[in-house]
């Protein structure tokens, strides 16, 4: 144990910087809000489904409802989905003709997955000055789209990633879901990043991104995502590459998504990616291995820990680890309590399924929605 303690000081000490960071980090967000904007430019609302008949109409039924724009198209690509997405989004738009339901039997060719070639033909059937991509289980309220479109110029930025509020069902959405937002909250100065013309400085939700269309087409659109699992980063990283501008706002109070209804479809989407999340198979296991150590160290140490001195740093550590949750959850609309209290344990089930995420990649095993999930081809 007495080896231990210089380690236990690092993590606490760690945990404290960023419980700080992101309290800078919830000053420097910006926030969308319901107020009525107008939009005179043309807007493309672009949303591609999949298997989504559960969910299409209520969608639809939102973008029938959207107020303050002048001039605006509802392009919905059905995916080849097996079920009535089509149908059921057609019924729902009732002859509006701002809304196409476009159909689509082919599956993605050689070197594309399906979300980011299921965009990028929407892309190529837009005609707005702005293109607003929609994931269809998102939620938004009728000035939703107009703010957002409204932030970006004022903004001044090409990319603007709106974050939906994350609804989470189950007990383990509640511990997990969180940390999306509360990783970018705490390790992406966004002041700095927003400034920066470093590509790493990029975070983004592909749920809900306006960006325009001259910068969208100069950073190659999604054809230079065409492989990537995490479409919506790499296109934020390569909008930045391309000398362009990427920013992120809090959407929570126009916009919200149940990504995950059940525990195993939150475990399949997570597989998905999570090998993707920090560069690579390797990069990721050992960054979420890394946030597990700083999170669980110090808990373990105020618990277990015979060094009094020590084991009030470890205790101090954890308490700003439960603040730096709750700093998030308050900054982006999530749930903060109780699920903030078990903030250490939720960093070691996504360690955990990080590693479960790079196994199954490294033996080419993860679908999504009935495709093969392969690797990007980096040049």
């Amino acid at each position: 144990m007495r080896a231990l303690r210089p380690l236990v000081v690092l993590c606490s000490l760690a945990a404290v910087a960023g419980a700080v960071h992101c309290a800078v980090n919830r000053r420097h967000l910006t926030h969308l809000g319901p107020r009525p904007e107008r939009v005179a430019a043309r807007v493309s609302v672009l949303v591609p489904a999949r298997d989504e008949a559960a969910t299409i109409a209520t969608l639809v039924a939102d973008l029938r409802a959207q107020q303050g724009l002048d001039d605006a198209e509802f392009l919905i690509l059905d995916d080849d989905s097996a079920d009535d997405t089509a149908e059921r989004a057609r019924r729902a738009a009732a002859g509006d003709p701002r809304i196409t339901v476009l159909s689509s039997d082919e599956s993605p060719p050689p070197g594309w997955l399906g979300k980011p070639y299921a965009c990028h033909r929407l892309a190529a059937a837009a005609s707005g000055d702005t293109l607003v991509f929609l994931d269809a289980d998102v939620r938004v309220v009728p000035g939703a789209v107009a703010a957002a479109v409204a932030e970006r110029e004022r903004l001044g930025v090409d990319l603007l990633s709106a974050w939906p509020r994350q609804r989470a069902l189950t007990p383990l959405a509640r511990l997990v879901q969180p940390l999306q937002q509360w990783s970018w909250l705490t390790t992406l100065p966004l002041d700095v990043a927003r400034r920066s013309p470093r590509p790493s400085m990029a975070a983004a939700n592909g749920q809900f991104l306006v960006v325009g269309a001259a910068g969208y087409a100069a950073a190659g659109g999604h054809g230079a995502v065409a492989g990537e699992v995490l479409e919506d980063i790499a296109l934020a990283r390569a909008v930045k590459r391309a000398g362009a501008s990427a920013d992120i706002t809090d959407a929570s109070a126009v916009a919200h998504c149940l990504m995950y209804e059940t525990d195993a479809g939150l475990l399949a989407g997570y597989r998905k990616s999570l090998w993707a999340a920090f560069g690579g198979p390797g990069g990721s296991v050992a960054a979420t291995s890394g946030l597990a150590l700083v999170g669980c160290l110090p808990v373990a140490y105020a618990v277990a820990g015979r060094h009094r001195p020590t084991r009030a740093i470890a205790a101090a550590g954890y308490a700003a680890a439960v603040v730096n949750r709750v700093i998030a959850a308050r900054a982006t609309g999530s749930t903060a309590w109780p699920s903030a209290f078990a903030h250490p344990l939720a960093l070691v089930v996504l360690a955990v399924l990080t590693a479960d995420s790079a196994r199954r990649h490294r033996t080419g095993s993860l679908t999504w929605r009935g495709r093969p999930v392969t690797p990007a081809v980096r040049a």
